[in-house]
């Protein structure tokens, strides 16, 4: 008997493949939700205080679905961290090509900072794993690879202005522990809200402790 038209296809969820990539989709997704949920509620509450249940709820999932992604609070706190430190500044070198390689650095100087309350939410994360480093092995790791990575993310911004011309050869590493070490200083009394230090007057300590050595201007630049 012919058929009155062509053939349609299937809906797309017929498809094996079609549905191994909407499943894969599916599974990303809520992993994002749960760990985006997970570094509100550590911030919120503290390591110590927080129940998976607390999480499950925040992200309007089941416990058990929290479970099978999530074995156990401490595997969730070290991929809530790693996903934290993954969202930040990833917009800060877009522009890279075009920009000078001062202002790159500015950006990220800036966003090492509390300085809106994602990252003054990303600080209090950086501050439970503090604490956790001290007494757990597996902490303490975690935060030694995140400021390598730190670490190299500044160098590779210095370089860039080595190499461009913009900034002066340098000791590279050096000045980036240095950058680091005041970034961690004045963010913890920013946190404090201490009344002797305010944003603006961070950024330009922070920045003229190496203005000289970069051979650059000591005022922070506009970003």
């Amino acid at each position: 008997m012919e058929r009155d038209g062509p053939r349609r296809a299937g809906p797309a969820h017929d498809d094996p493949g079609s549905m191994h990539v909407a499943k894969a989709e599916r599974t990303a997704e809520t992993r994002e939700r749960i760990l985006a949920a997970a570094c509100e509620v550590i911030a919120e509450v503290g390591f110590e205080k927080i129940r998976m249940r607390m999480v499950a709820e925040h992200a309007g999932v089941s416990t058990a679905l929290l479970h099978y992604h999530f074995e156990n609070r401490e595997r969730l706190f070290a991929e809530a961290m790693t996903h934290s430190f993954g969202q930040t500044g990833t917009e800060l070198e877009r522009d890279a090509d075009t920009v000078p390689a001062s202002v790159i650095l500015a950006r990220i100087l800036h966003n090492m900072l509390p300085t809106d309350p994602e990252l003054r939410q990303d600080w209090r994360l950086w501050q439970e794993l503090w604490v956790r480093a001290l007494r757990d092995e597996t902490a303490q790791k975690l935060a030694v690879d995140l400021y390598d990575q730190l670490h190299t993310w500044l160098a590779r911004a210095i370089r860039r202005g080595i190499d461009a011309g913009e900034f002066a050869d340098c000791d590279v590493d050096e000045v980036c522990t240095l950058l680091l070490s005041l970034s961690d200083g004045f963010g913890i009394r920013l946190m404090l809200d201490d009344p002797k230090i305010d944003l603006a007057a961070a950024q330009a300590a922070v920045w003229r402790a190496v203005a000289g050595t970069l051979g650059v201007p000591d005022t922070f630049p506009e970003i």
